[in-house]
Parts: C-alpha cells; sequence; structure tokens
C-alpha cells in the first residue's frame, strides 16, 4: 500500500488525514501548530518535523495549506518538499492557489524527478469529514492513476480537467458559481423578508425549481437557526475571489459578476465577519437594506 505524507492540518487538512488512516494507508503527517500532529498521532499516524522529513518517507504527499505563498514554502524553502524529494515521489496540493503557481511549482519538482498534481477540493469542512469531497486535478494522467486509491479515500468525484494548472483553473471556476450562489441567496432572503414574505416559505416554494442548487438545499436552515459559523470562512471566499480576479486579469477575461461578489465580501470582512461561514454575506445585504432575516 502506498506511503503518504499529509502536510496541513487545519480545518479539511485533519478530516481528510484522519479519513486516510481510517482507510489503512500509512501516514506521515506534519503541521505547523503541533495539537493536531499529536491528535492524528494518537490514532496511529507518524509525526515529522519537517515538509522535507515527511517527503523523504513517503511515496506520495500531500499539502493542505490557506494560500499560495504558504504552498510555495512549504515546497521550496530549505526544509521544504523539494529538500526531502526523492526519484518518482508524487506531490499532490490539496490547497487553492493561483494556476499560473501550479504550473512553476510542477515545473520546479520535475527537475527532482517529482510529479506534481494539483488536485484542489470543493465540499467544505462537512466533505472533508464525510470523504465526500469533489477533486478537480491537473498534471500528468499516469500520476493519477497511481494516486486514485488515496482521491477515492477522500472524495466522492475526482476528475481529471488537463495539465498542470488545470485543477486550479476549475476550482477558480467553482468559486465564482459558489459565491454568486451565496450572494443571490442573501438576496433572496432579505428581499422576501423586506416584502413582507417569510424567507422560510419562500425559500421552500423556489428550490423544487430553476432555483435549486446546493447552497438552497444546505444553507438557509443553518441561516434560520441562527447559525453562521464558519464551513468555509469568508475571509477564504475572498482570498479565492482574488484569485479568480488574478487569473482573469492574466488572460483578459471579463468577470463582472465576480468583481461585484468581491466587493460584498470585502465589505464583509470589513465588517468584522471574516471568520464566519461564508453564507453569512446576508449580513452585508441586512445592513445595506437594513433588516434582519430574523426579526
Amino acid at each position: 500500500m502506498l506511503k503518504v505524507g499529509y502536510i496541513g492540518l487545519g480545518r479539511m487538512g485533519k478530516s481528510i488525514a484522519r479519513n486516510l488512516l481510517k482507510a489503512g494507508f500509512p501516514l506521515v503527517v506534519h503541521n505547523r501548530s503541533r495539537g493536531a500532529v499529536d491528535e492524528l498521532a494518537a490514532e496511529g499516524a507518524l509525526s515529522a518535523n519537517s515538509p522535507a522529513e515527511v517527503a523523504s518517507q513517503v511515496d506520495i504527499v500531500f499539502t493542505n495549506l490557506p494560500d499560495t505563498p504558504d504552498v510555495e514554502k512549504v515546497v521550496l524553502a530549505d526544509s521544504g518538499i523539494m529538500a526531502g524529494a526523492h526519484q518518482g515521489l508524487i506531490y499532490v496540493d490539496n490547497s487553492t492557489i493561483k494556476p499560473a503557481a501550479a504550473r512553476q511549482l510542477a515545473a520546479e519538482l520535475a527537475k527532482k524527478g517529482v510529479t506534481a498534481l494539483d488536485a484542489p477540493v470543493s465540499g467544505g469542512d462537512i466533505g472533508a469529514r464525510d470523504a465526500t469531497l469533489t477533486i478537480m486535478v491537473g498534471g500528468e494522467a499516469t500520476a493519477l492513476e497511481k494516486a486514485m486509491p488515496v482521491f477515492q479515500a477522500m472524495g466522492k468525484k475526482v476528475t481529471h480537467v488537463g495539465e498542470a494548472g488545470a485543477g486550479q483553473v476549475a476550482k477558480a471556476a467553482n468559486q465564482i458559481m459558489v459565491a454568486a450562489q451565496m450572494a443571490a441567496m442573501g438576496e433572496l432572503l432579505v428581499f422576501s423578508k423586506k416584502a413582507g414574505v417569510d424567507p422560510r416559505k419562500v425559500v421552500e416554494a423556489i428550490k423544487g425549481g430553476a432555483a435549486q442548487c446546493w447552497t438552497l438545499d444546505v444553507k438557509p436552515p443553518r441561516l434560520f437557526a441562527g447559525n453562521r459559523s464558519p464551513g468555509f470562512k469568508a475571509h477564504m471566499q475572498l482570498k479565492d475571489l482574488k484569485i479568480v480576479l488574478d487569473t482573469a486579469r492574466e488572460y483578459g477575461i471579463p468577470v463582472p459578476s465576480t468583481q461585484e461578489n468581491t466587493k460584498l465580501f470585502e465589505q464583509m470582512i470589513e465588517m468584522g465577519m471574516g471568520d464566519l461561514d461564508n453564507s453569512a454575506v446576508v449580513g452585508v445585504i441586512e445592513e445595506l437594506a437594513g433588516v434582519k432575516i430574523l426579526d
């Protein structure tokens, strides 16, 4: 069985790593803070003191980190993955980063005989915990074929999108739709409330028709219960939208609705709601409308 390394044990990374352990993969883990490492070590994982130490011991090494600079540091630093790399190692990044950076890292790793797959995920903390993530993959098909048993322990749908960077392009496209759905849901809830109609009944009326989507199925019950705690934090949604805008500028792509939705999430962070769920963007629209959906 493939020996796996996992670096970055945050809200999603720890759950993914735990599912790999449950599937029987020998697992080596590393994280900047020690708590999650100790927790997984108690469940059977081996701990490592650096990314290089992880990479030197495994067949496949994963990262799951907040942003592009974090991934670049973990891969390229003196004690990073490159320092512990060996011929035939597969590197998989579950983070959401700039497509251009994913391509550059793949080229650098190839010099050490390492094949890179950019494999961002969608499905939030629930998907990570339940091993139902959607995984979009860029890179060599042969490396994906070898890594597929590991991916199957993490998610329910794995799609090879194309060459290096293609997975990150797909994730950016995913985040265009996610942001649009969160903003539209916030608008329709506030619209209904201020127009004098129960937004709960409006959601029930429309989610069986053309408006049906994952967001309307999952998020309103949490919001109506007063729960705006994160599955996916708003400041991470904003980070992903900035990746979309940067990539759009690089290729000269118009993204007018994403530009407007980015402004909503920027307002959300300015209002001190960055650690709330991305669905809590409804709070910005409540403020603009002068009405609360739970009044």
